[in-house]
């Protein structure tokens, strides 16, 4: 890619293409994405390029690292500036796109909503763009990670549906999402084989007081999705960006360590942690076998709901006193009192 940064290829892909319904080709793409002014225009013409890559190879369905289109490290006021309608250019684009390539694609953004004509509300959004261009969601971040996101997006509402790409059973999480258990399963209940995270996991970010993060923390990419892939019985792709974003004095380092990971809980393709990288992998559930020896021991038919009503409780006792989870209205975090 003319202007940019080497693109590493890492591949686990059969001689000819899954086939519909039974599997898909699924593409990673991590890279150091433009943030600030003139992000938009860059990334969208990243975007095309590294589709046109992905093809190549025949890519049926490519993700983006979360809030690819603007860039993640943005103040409120950015946040407000570079958002867009979900059939605003830069979507209506990504729509074109798939079209011209016949690839689906994940493309993350920052939504704007009017709620009425002088009132609008803003999202940490995921356009999933189906192969033959058109636009089957926009889903917007349900769990937001720490003040920043809560200073910049409404909380999406969203019952977590699972799309057909190529035919092929796919659900969606935005980063911090990937990292709840009840997410993954409600995805794997609900049919999907494959769930795919555009994710802006960092090493370290720049806190409020102006001091860095502690580092390191675990590495979600090595823990959790291979953990929750395996306990769902399916395919999990956590899909970052990687390198530097600044936003005045502030930094964040970006984790990449995008990782395509099998029902089995096995690593089949991941990248490094500083290089723009694009995962390809066949991911097809036939190949696999069950999770026990026994196809009748299965954790999705033997799981016991009725037990399980702490899930849903107001109020629980894991801190000293109880915990009693907010509330939420218009899109805005209410805490208990």
């Amino acid at each position: 890619m003319e202007g940019y940064r080497k693109v590493q290829f890492k591949t686990s892909i059969y001689e000819n293409l899954p086939d519909t319904g039974k599997g898909i080709r699924l593409g990673i793409y991590q890279a150091q994405a433009a943030c600030g002014k003139g992000a938009t225009y860059k990334n969208m013409t990243r975007l095309e390029r590294a589709v046109r890559l992905a093809k190549f190879y025949k890519v049926q369905l490519l993700s983006f690292p979360e809030l690819y289109v603007p860039g993640y490290t943005l103040s409120p006021e950015m946040a407000k500036k570079v958002a867009e309608y979900k059939d605003g250019p830069s979507i209506s684009k990504g729509c074109e796109i798939a079209l011209k390539y016949n690839m689906a694609i994940l493309l993350p953004y920052a939504e704007k909503v009017d709620q009425t004509d002088e009132s609008k509300k803003y999202f940490d959004s995921i356009a999933v763009i189906s192969e033959k261009g058109k636009l089957l969601n926009s889903y917007r971040k349900t769990h937001l990670y720490g003040q920043q996101e809560r200073d910049n997006w409404s909380f999406g509402r969203s019952d977590y549906p699972v799309y057909s790409i190529f035919g092929f059973p796919v659900g969606v999480l935005n980063c911090y999402e990937c990292e709840f258990p009840e997410l993954s399963r409600i995805l794997a209940l609900k049919g999907a084989k494959l769930i795919v995270g555009p994710t802006a996991a960092d090493n370290y970010y720049t806190l409020p007081d102006g001091k860095r993060s502690k580092v390191p923390y675990p590495d979600i990419s090595r823990i959790l999705i291979p953990a929750y892939a395996y306990a769902n019985n399916i395919f999990f792709a956590y899909s970052n960006r990687t390198g530097y974003e600044h936003r005045g004095k502030d930094q964040w380092h970006y984790s990449g360590n995008s990782i395509v990971c099998g029902p089995h809980g096995d690593i089949i393709v991941v990248a490094n942690h500083e290089q723009d990288t694009m995962l390809i992998a066949d991911c097809v559930p036939g190949y696999y076998g069950m999770t026990h020896p026994a196809p009748k021991y299965n954790y999705l038919k033997d799981r016991r709901p009725k037990m399980y009503k702490e899930l849903l409780a107001p109020k629980v006792d894991f801190l000293k006193g109880g915990y009693t989870y907010p509330v939420y209205k218009e899109g805005r975090e209410v805490p208990s009192r």
